[in-house]
């Protein structure tokens, strides 16, 4: 049965009967009247940001926490714009996020009309589509498309701009039929390829198994184990495909690339054959590409046909969802073991180099989260030093449990990002880990974390630095640390200010009561720890470098003359 109503009307309904919960925004001019309508409709649960940009990376920790579109909303201009850093994150890492934005009245597009902006082409390179809406009728079946497409194939950014007037302009609504559900390409047509990868890993002596982010944006868990099982191929996961295969399975090696283990990148570069399964082979994981693993044939496997061949060039390329895939690729490998292989690389495996002075570690306070949480939590990390020490130290046992900003790097991600992945899994701990460069970035969020009663636990490596931009300048630009220095707050007057507990932690033997306290708070609670201002992260690949040339310790000091 049909209605007459306005667009903003038809927006709310049409994202209510989508099955849309939450959505992330702040209000402005141009969609005042959308929320002029929001109020009529109580299942949708708004979050009030403190900047745009939060809404982004909130509704991006949404959609990579519970599997489904996050939702922002911004007015046009500024609002808009804000959005733009928070859309390309998701872009880059793949996940489904639609953003709704008011826009100047149709008669004004073009005459640079108060707080006009070109979002659609100020978005283009970063989203899978932007919709420019000219009638309040087109509302309805283009929020459902826009939801869809957001998940469709691989994942990502969808824009939809709805000027002020089609807000308010009425049209005849109905609910839209059943929607379509996301659909991916489960790689039909690829049997050649998957007989000729099977073959590749029967005859390989030295393989590796590359697990990316596609795996878990698949749901690929049991898959890509029962592969690693069945041949015994070692296991490495990209920064963004941590979590994706458990920590403490015996076929884990850990993370590859810039940072990753001495051990690893070694495999990598005495391996014959690498099975790479939903990653892009980007450059922070190969080093030198021309020096990239020398002696080994690929296989890849990914749902976008574009990164197949773009960074390294394949024996085999599989284009198709990792699940579907992969399953396919159990089937056709015969059983293995590969455990001289495997053997060889653990013989080479050496202890990371100690990089901190006193005792309070980032090992020592990751073991305290993971003891204190007893690993049932998802952890949320922001860009930098910190990031490759949660990465690397954390024991990730859980599916899905480590979420941060990986083709971006986008500093102040973890924090509005934590959020999202509370609305998501609200009946979980969720820990956001941040510098104290990329928290101060949106720390106003705590105040949103208050007023909607947002249980996510803080945490802050402090160091007084821009930490890795401060390793960078030590080791490649003479040690001028020009701008690195970074003041901060006093972070437990700025919690109280908030009302909400805060601690500071200086020594290894405050770990345990305190991280006890803040992670059984009832609420957000804010936890500073104060660490050794130039420790560094170790191994490094230097700019320009191969795998097999690591920084595994600080440079030896030239004597005095």
């Amino acid at each position: 049965m049909n209605e007459t109503l306005t667009g903003a009307h038809i927006l709310c309904r049409a994202l209510v009967e989508s099955g849309v919960e939450v959505i992330f925004g702040y209000p402005g001019g141009a969609i005042m009247p959308f929320y002029h309508a929001l109020p009529e409709y109580p299942r949708l649960r708004h979050i009030l940001v403190r900047h745009e940009q939060a809404a982004a990376h909130a509704a991006d920790g949404y959609a990579r926490a519970g599997g489904r579109v996050g939702v922002c909303v911004a007015t046009s201009g500024p609002g808009a714009t804000n959005l733009v850093t928070g859309l390309a994150t998701a872009h880059m890492d793949s996940s489904p996020v639609v953003a709704i934005t008011g826009q100047v009245a149709r008669p004004m597009i073009g005459r640079d009309a108060f707080q006009e902006t070109d979002i659609i082409g100020i978005t283009l390179p970063i989203t899978k589509q932007s919709y420019l809406v000219q009638e309040a009728s087109e509302l309805g079946p283009i929020v459902t498309e826009a939801l869809a497409l957001a998940q469709e194939g691989r994942p990502g950014p969808v824009l939809i701009d709805v000027p002020k007037d089609v807000q308010n302009q009425r049209a005849e609504y109905s609910s839209p039929p059943v929607s379509r559900s996301a659909k991916r390409e489960p790689g039909r047509g690829g049997e050649d390829g998957v007989g000729k990868a099977a073959r590749l890993i029967a005859a390989a002596k030295r393989p590796l198994l590359m697990v990316g982010h596609g795996t878990i944006l698949s749901n690929a868990y049991a898959e890509v184990r029962s592969l690693a099982e069945k041949t015994g191929m070692p296991v490495i996961t990209t920064l963004l495909g941590i979590s994706a295969f458990p920590d403490g399975h015996p076929l884990h090696l850990g993370m590859p690339g810039m940072h990753g283990e001495v051990h690893v990148n070694r495999a990598i570069q005495r391996a014959d054959l690498i099975v790479g399964i939903g990653l892009r082979f980007d450059d922070r994981v190969t080093g030198n590409l021309a020096a990239f693993a020398p002696r080994a044939q690929l296989v890849h496997i990914d749902l976008d046909r574009a990164e197949i061949g773009k960074n390294v060039r394949p024996a085999v390329g599989i284009v198709g969802d990792a699940k579907a895939v992969t399953a396919r690729l159990v089937a056709a490998v015969e059983s293995r073991s590969c455990q001289p292989w495997m053997e060889e690389i653990q013989d080479n495996r050496r202890e990371p180099v100690a990089a901190f002075r006193g005792d309070l570690s980032p090992e020592a306070i990751l073991a305290s989260i993971c003891e204190v949480t007893r690993g049932e939590c998802t952890i949320v990390t922001d860009v930098g030093q910190h990031q490759m020490w949660v990465a690397k130290l954390y024991p990730y046992r859980r599916p899905n449990s480590h979420i941060t900003s990986g083709g971006l790097g986008t500093m102040g991600f973890a924090v509005p990002a934590a959020m999202g992945v509370h609305l998501a899994r609200p009946g979980e701990t969720v820990w956001a880990i941040s510098g104290d460069g990329g928290f101060q970035m949106n720390m106003a969020e705590i105040a949103t974390m208050v007023q909607e009663g947002l249980t996510v636990k803080m945490a802050i490596f402090n160091n007084g630095y821009l930490g890795m931009v401060r390793q960078w300048q030590q080791f490649f630009h003479e040690k001028r640390y020009s701008c690195t220095p970074i003041g901060s707050p006093d972070y437990v007057k700025l919690a109280e200010a908030y009302g909400i507990p805060g601690y500071r932690v200086k020594d290894a033997s405050e770990l345990a009561d305190t991280v006890w306290r803040a992670n059984a708070y009832p609420g957000p609670a804010l936890v500073e720890f104060v660490i050794e201002q130039e420790a560094n992260v170790y191994p490094m690949i230097p700019p320009g470098g191969s795998l097999s040339e690591p920084i595994e310790a600080e440079p030896a000091r030239v004597p005095a003359d």
